[in-house]
């Protein structure tokens, strides 16, 4: 290879297999004002160096992280410990030898000293051994990017080194542990970091500090439910810090369905009627829903389904009234059944069906207690089994007029208590639960004892809480 050969390799981008290298490369060609990471030019790739290089003589020039402007000099700490930037022997030279000293850390090595290996992220030529000043992670919290004594580090190309400078662009920035977003769909990954390079415009050109964020899976909810195309993959949310005072790395991912699922909600009118509805029934005392519904679909997605069935009890407990918002988070309950958990379209209408029997037989009734009865069920299967048991055999001794299938079928009675490895039959049943209440709503059931509750009647219409109301509001531009 001719030395213009090479010279022109290490100034283009290549995306590499390591996640925090592909979120960097594609905050670099934001920078160089290109569409991908492969379009950057040798001229934008300097050009975007050049920035970052200047940003980085402007914040350690204010030399204090407590100062209002210290706020990037303050995040450096995360990813660049010990830098020229950052380290306190660096920070007491003048303003000539502080620039002098991050111009010499942020310029390729001299070829001389390349040490004759390949790069381990994309196989060119590295330009020397780098460690932990550079590279802020490891792939796993059990490689604590610390180099080993006696090792030299990674070898890396200059085009790699610098998708690792550019990492903080791309970045949600706390000032404590950092947030990224990444994804195998490029076009969602060249979305968010391409927005979140314009958001860190002001933390780090400007060094003010970024606005405190509820919970770092909001910030995942909310690029999901602002992004307009379709996902071919999953999302993982990286969690990580760099600091000499703590190094963590947390990675959390979503599946690709789930991660769909969620950016539907804001497209679909029927699924994006019943957001609000969602949101409420992840509010917590101390919490807002928004929180809630982020960390669930994150940590425990079924627990989603389960919230509203556990919502919709409670306040059908309150008021006895069915509440108005239940055929919504049916709605959604259902979506999140066949497009998340894959259910058969056969087996929810088998669910359903049940649910519309055991509404038909409930609306019968004058008062609530029999649906707080089926209700109290759910926590016991075996109650459950018993109560509808019961009732099958009512429905086939005197069937309701119009009747023209059993109540409980033999695909039902599986879905609802197979204990079989391969059946969710408690997703199964709070998902009878909810589609219960959707068939009462539906049949305009209002039981006596409920109407009488006039204060609780008064919840039906409970508004958002404040910060989750302030959240859709930010989505009106969708």
């Amino acid at each position: 290879m001719s030395v213009a050969d090479l010279d022109e390799q290490q100034h283009r981008l290549v995306l590499t297999a390591h996640p925090l290298q592909r979120v960097g490369a594609y905050a670099l060609a934001e920078l160089a004002g290109a569409e991908e990471p492969e379009k950057v030019t040798p001229e934008g790739f300097n050009t975007a160096v050049a920035k970052m290089t200047a940003d980085a003589i402007r914040a350690a020039k204010v030399r204090d992280t407590k100062r209002p402007e210290g706020f990037w000099l303050k995040v450096s700490l995360s990813f660049f410990p010990n830098s020229k930037m950052n380290h306190n022997a660096q920070l007491k030279k003048s303003d000539e030898e502080l620039a002098a000293g991050i111009r010499a850390w942020r310029s390729p090595p001299e070829p001389a000293s390349w040490p004759g290996v390949r790069c381990v992220l994309c196989g060119r030529e590295a330009v020397g051994f780098y460690g932990k000043v550079d590279v802020p992670l490891a792939e796993s919290h059990l490689y604590r990017n610390t180099t080993p004594r006696g090792h030299a580090g990674l070898a890396l190309c200059w085009p790699c080194v610098c998708s690792f400078h550019a990492l903080p662009y791309g970045c949600r920035l706390t000032g404590g542990p950092s947030i990224a977003l990444h994804s195998w769909d490029e076009r969602f990954l060249a979305r968010v970091v391409s927005r979140q390079v314009e958001r860190n415009h002001q933390h780090i050109v400007l060094g003010r500090a970024a606005d405190k964020i509820p919970a770092r899976e909001v910030v995942a909810l909310h690029a999901l439910r602002h992004y307009g195309e379709r996902l071919t993959a999953g999302v993982e949310l990286l969690v990580f810090s760099n600091n000499n005072k703590g190094q963590t790395l947390e990675i959390h991912s979503l599946e690709q369905p789930l991660a769909e699922w969620l950016r539907k909600t804001a497209r679909r009118p029927e699924l994006r009627q019943g957001f609000a509805a969602l949101l409420r029934a992840h509010a917590g005392p101390k919490s807002p829903g928004v929180v809630g519904l982020a960390r669930n679909a994150f940590h425990d997605p079924e627990r989603i389904p389960a919230a509203c069935a556990r919502y919709l009890a409670d306040r059908f407990d309150r008021s006895g009234l069915v509440p108005s918002d239940a055929a919504d988070l049916a709605g959604l309950c259902s979506s999140f059944a066949i497009e998340v958990m894959w259910m058969k379209e056969n087996d929810l209408a088998e669910i359903k069906a049940t649910a519309h029997g055991v509404a038909l037989l409930l609306s019968r009734e004058t008062s609530a207690g029999k649906l707080r009865e089926f209700h109290s069920t759910l926590k016991d299967p075996g109650r459950m089994q018993a109560w509808l048991r019961t009732r099958a055999v009512e429905w086939t001794l005197n069937p309701p007029e119009g009747a023209d299938r059993p109540l409980l079928g033999s695909r039902a009675f599986q879905l609802l208590f197979d204990t079989g490895s391969d059946n969710r039959a408690w997703f199964h049943r709070q998902l009878l639960f909810v589609a219960v209440l959707e068939e009462l709503h539906r049949l305009g059931w209002r039981p006596a004892d409920g109407a009488a509750v006039a204060k609780e009647i008064t919840e039906e219409d409970q508004p958002l809480g404040e910060d989750d109301t302030k959240y859709l509001q930010g989505e009106e531009s969708l």
